[in-house]
């Protein structure tokens, strides 16, 4: 079943098509939903729905990667509460209820282009390496573990840094643009507040335009609440003060746009 939401998004009971385990709290899930397949586009996200009626608020999940011709989503997250623990026991055939796709997704503009990732913020950037033209550099950025860095291989190079020096250059995902000497003509980005506020830093430094993907805790998915505001240059035409709304307005904002 499936319904338009007043936001003119979808919301609808889908069906797990499969799932599997990454790392011991990453897992990878793809799911049958074709009327959101089939609109979705590169950085943009789902709110997906627990079971448990405690849980009122769904939880926002980037979307990973999109199969329009069998209508199917990828969603790949990190165990962090008990959503996304209840979410991580669903078999193939489970329904799920999920509404999208929501907020903006990154511009498709072909050209030397940075894709860096940090952390649960690796898994949008796999649809956009496949759909974004262009010379492409992955640089990745993980604590220890490694998930997903071989699936971005058939797209460009791939550049890993970790916090221990198990793989790749030890440090983060400036330390290895540094260390190999990397140069691109724009920078697209999700991972923690940090990376992205160096990022932005950087990108003004070497003069090139900065796409940023934004990671908050949301709760209506859909610009409502007013739950997921971040500071910005201009004054929001909604609430007539410096913020934006991540879930609507972004999650993907232009560097200079907001102030992190």
């Amino acid at each position: 079943m499936e319904q338009i939401s007043q936001t003119g998004k979808v919301k609808m009971t889908a069906a797990v098509c499969s799932q599997e385990a990454l790392t011991e709290d990453v897992f990878s899930m793809w799911i049958q939903a074709e009327a959101i397949a089939k609109a979705a586009k590169p950085g943009q996200f789902i709110s997906v729905y627990t079971k448990d009626a405690g849980k009122l608020l769904p939880r926002p999940i980037s979307i990973c990667e999109i199969d329009q011709e069998q209508g199917r989503l990828r969603i790949v997250y990190r165990v962090v509460g008990g959503g996304t623990a209840e979410f991580s026991h669903y078999q193939a055939g489970a329904p799920i209820e999920v509404m999208g796709p929501l907020g903006n997704g990154f511009p498709l503009k072909g050209k030397n282009a940075f894709l860096i990732g940090g952390g649960i913020g690796i898994p949008p950037m796999l649809e956009l390496a496949k759909q974004l033209d262009g010379e492409k550099q992955m640089v990745l950025g993980y604590r220890d573990e490694l998930f997903l860095n071989q699936e971005f291989a058939p797209y460009g190079t791939v550049t890993i840094a970790t916090e221990d020096g198990s793989a790749g250059t030890k440090g983060n995902v400036l330390d290895a643009i540094r260390e190999q000497g990397l140069t691109a003509e724009v920078i697209y980005a999700c991972g923690p507040t940090p990376m992205l506020r160096a990022l932005k830093a950087y990108a003004a430094e070497q003069g090139i335009p900065c796409w940023l993907s934004l990671e908050e805790k949301m709760a209506c998915g859909i610009g409502a609440c007013l739950a997921c505001v971040c500071r910005s240059a201009e004054k929001d035409e909604h609430s007539q003060v410096n913020n934006k709304r991540i879930c609507k307005d972004g999650p993907v904002f232009l560097a200079q746009e907001v102030e992190l």
